[in-house]
């Protein structure tokens, strides 16, 4: 075994052939291909969100006449922040509960030997084939019912249904790569098994769980069908449903500018949380990718 092997360190061999590819022309430029791909759409996004009137119809790639009214117009409207605040409440709400229902529900399943865990698991991630458009009138039947249309606790209800089985499943891999001596070791010490699980486990399991709570975040946030399905009523709409019902200052006029300024407010949360927690996602994506 080599030196750098017996430090905690890739081997030469690996190490030469990793500088040989940052190194390797053809590899920055598909990096900086890959980087153009996803920044222009957002680019054109905040060039649109700056033009008004006439300079909407043009095409040119800075704007002519560069304006904050659009942004004006969409933070002083008072519908669209009261869809600001619902969207923050029920992704905030559905994320909070599917991280604690997901990580008590696979823990058990990630420790304990049962007959059918393999069974349950593919039981749990079928419910994420289902599309919401197949569920979307049966639930507004049964919402209306139940007393939940138009209601955000009838946004929150659905929400939790798809993203709980993909946390369950996501958390359940993260769980198995923790080692089951760090809780032996625990047990030894006095604790019983809840104290080894939220005092060893669970901060162990921090970078699975941010993962898993951005996914559910940005989710329940851009989630568009079942908010237009299961609302009316601008008291109880979400952003996305908000953005929809969008109008220009005339009859004939695409509110292309107002619409453009509010995707990119309604982004801005989301790109701060992957940016706070980009080390986390990163390390929970590749739990598990790499033994030894």
């Amino acid at each position: 075994m080599t030196h750098a092997v017996m430090d905690g360190q890739p081997p030469v061999r690996h190490r030469s052939r990793r500088r040989g590819a940052e190194r390797n022309p053809l590899v920055w430029c598909a990096v900086a291909a890959v980087m153009v791909f996803s920044l222009v759409p957002f680019y054109w996004l905040i060039n649109t969100s700056l033009k008004t009137g006439a300079d909407l119809s043009t095409a040119s790639l800075f704007p002519p006449h560069p304006s904050f009214d659009n942004f004006t117009s969409v933070l002083g409207d008072s519908q669209f922040l009261r869809a600001l605040a619902n969207s923050g409440i029920v992704a905030t709400v559905s994320t909070a509960l599917a991280l604690v229902v997901a990580s008590f529900a696979a823990y058990p399943l990630a420790r304990l030997k049962m007959r059918g865990k393999f069974l349950i698991l593919s039981v749990v991630l079928s419910v994420t084939a289902f599309p919401g458009i197949a569920i979307a009138a049966p639930m507004f039947s049964l919402w209306n019912d139940l007393g939940l249309y138009n209601t955000l606790v009838g946004l929150i209800i659905p929400y939790l249904t798809f993203t709980l089985p993909l946390s369950i499943y996501t958390l359940v891999t993260f769980f198995k790569e923790i080692p089951v001596e760090l809780e032996e070791a625990a047990y030894i010490d006095g604790a019983t098994p809840f104290q080894a699980y939220y005092k060893v486990i669970l901060p162990l399991a921090v970078p699975g769980i941010a993962t898993v709570g951005i996914l559910a975040f940005i989710f329940a946030w851009n989630e568009f069908l079942l908010a237009a399905t299961l609302t009316y009523s601008p008291e109880s709409r979400t952003v996305p449903v908000a953005i929809a019902f969008f109008s220009g200052s005339s009859e004939y006029e695409q509110p292309l500018g107002t619409i453009s300024a509010a995707s990119l407010i309604i982004s801005i949360p989301l790109i701060l949380l992957v940016l706070v927690f980009q080390k986390k996602i990163v390390s929970g994506l590749t739990s598990g990718a790499v033994k030894g």
